[in-house]
């Protein structure tokens, strides 16, 4: 089956629905609270009463530029809203609001790593502004759909891509590029399993070398970028298998089975016309002008990509760099303790050591962790100053100071008689006893046994209490045995 696979090229794009954070739906006042009970946020506007007229949530607008300057696209000035006509059960106006002709973001770009690790671009159809539909649920009453209408209207963007996929584990990686990008937006929470991110997939294939696309297939219905992901890599095969098989690939919505890995015929695809879009009549086109572009530019956080080349700059590998802006919270923690320290490799190594490890003991983010950052950087400054080991201030130091963050990390290390002892003079004499007590071994060391430096160490740091500076006492133990 291998071979015959590589006899096709895939195509695949993907339209993204980003469920928007705002208080309030894109054109009523309702809450958009999650997890509320069913059917409470809800009004005359979102569930469409005849002479009722919708408003335009500013902030949607705001999220959509604020998006869309992310990606390097074009942003609209003149934006119409439009009507998409189709009825559904939980679409309690029957018809969706949305924009048709005149998209508020177009081009632009996300870049990917492909399926070998290489970077990839993606560019982007467009991106607009539409609400969201109720929620139809199959599985709670066994002789009834019941239907929650509280995400009806609840202000969405669809991010459309252009047919560049090539298979499943590129889908996976822009997936959580998007995500990534507007949770540091702070326009969502892009949590799948919740809805606040969604993902249609077009799939088709054609033989290796054709420029005519196949006839593609949708797929709906997916909770996970796994899913998407073994979704796309399901269908790939079935459509090959069936083109080889002599059949005809039909344009169809399908739906994936996660229990069993495989997708299912939904409905026959709709097309535009199907749709019946014309202009909404109850919302005036929106002008964006270029001086509010510009105000929303200047006040957009520093995006993933933006501090992944910064951290490589400052001399952290890729992989370092890649783990540090995987999440935002934990990039700003490290921005916080870099601008106390230039040890930039010990602030990573503490992010993704004690500090993780304490994080994922208790299940805690990192806005719940209790040590600012301002005290990690002094418990650097304290290793860099051989002032403390670096095995106390990831150990005791740090578990006293997750118990009670207002201590000094200085005073702690006295406190605790951690500080280390530097002065050769005093620790010359932890070394000649320590060397005193095996004599036979320093003879051996003499002979060539180098070795055995680690025992004279131990006993060093055992004298000492484990407070010996590591650095200066090797020093003096080397220095006495080559005498």
């Amino acid at each position: 089956m291998e071979d015959i696979l590589k006899k096709y090229e895939p195509v695949i794009g993907l339209e993204i629905h980003v469920q928007l954070n705002t208080k309030s739906k894109a054109y009523s006042s309702d809450a958009t609270e999650y997890g509320a009970m069913p059917n409470t946020q809800v009004n005359m506007i979102s569930l469409g009463h005849p002479g009722t007229l919708p408003r335009v949530n500013k902030k949607v607008v705001e999220y959509a530029v604020r998006l869309g300057l992310a990606c390097g696209c074009s942003i609209r000035e003149r934006n119409e809203y439009a009507r998409k006509n189709y009825f559904y059960a939980d679409l309690p106006k029957g018809y969706q609001i949305t924009q048709d002709t005149t998209p508020i973001c177009t081009g632009g770009h996300v870049i990917i790593k492909d399926a070998e690790g290489q970077e990839k671009k993606i560019h982007l159809t467009r991106i607009h502004m539409e609400e969201d539909s109720g929620k139809s649920m199959h599985d709670i009453d066994p002789f009834h759909s019941l239907i929650d209408l509280n995400r009806a209207g609840v202000p969405l963007l669809e991010i459309v891509s252009e047919p560049e996929f090539r298979n499943g584990q590129e889908a996976y990686n822009y997936l959580a590029e998007m995500r990534k990008l507007v949770r540091y937006l702070d326009i969502s929470d892009g949590n799948m399993e919740e809805g606040s991110l969604r993902c249609d997939v077009n799939i088709s294939v054609r033989p290796v070398g054709r420029e005519k696309f196949g006839t593609k297939v949708e797929v709906k219905n997916m909770n996970s970028f796994r899913n998407v992901q073994k979704a796309i890599d399901y269908e790939i095969k079935r459509q090959v298998e069936l083109i080889e098989g002599g059949g005809k690939v039909v344009q169809q919505t399908r739906t994936f089975n996660a229990a069993k890995g495989s997708t299912s015929v939904l409905r026959a695809k709709e097309d535009a016309h199907d749709y019946r879009y014309f202009p909404e009549p109850d919302l005036q086109p929106v002008m964006i002008r270029q001086d509010y572009v510009n105000k929303i530019k200047a006040a957009l956080p520093p995006l993933p990509s933006e501090l992944f080349a910064k951290y490589q700059g400052l001399g952290l590998s890729e992989y370092d760099a890649s783990l540090l802006t995987e999440s935002k919270e934990v990039a700003l923690y490290f921005e916080n303790i870099i601008q106390h320290t230039s040890n930039h490799k010990a602030a990573a190594n503490w992010i993704m050591g004690p500090v993780k490890s304490y994080l994922n003991e208790r299940a805690l983010a990192i806005e719940n962790f209790p040590i600012p950052a301002e005290k990690i950087a002094q418990l650097i400054h304290l290793v860099d100053d051989n002032k403390v080991s670096n095995s106390a201030a990831s150990g005791e130091m740090f578990r006293a100071l997750a118990e009670n963050p207002e201590q000094e990390p200085a005073a702690l290390a006295k406190e605790m008689n951690l500080l280390q002892e530097s002065d050769a003079g005093a620790l010359m004499q932890h070394v000649q006893s320590a060397l005193a007590k095996y004599p036979e071994k320093v003879a051996e060391y003499k002979a060539g046994k180098k070795g055995l430096l680690g025992l004279f160490m131990g006993e060093v740091m055992k004298l000492s209490g484990g407070k010996a500076d590591p650095k200066v006492a090797s020093q003096l133990v080397q220095q006495e045995l080559e005498k």
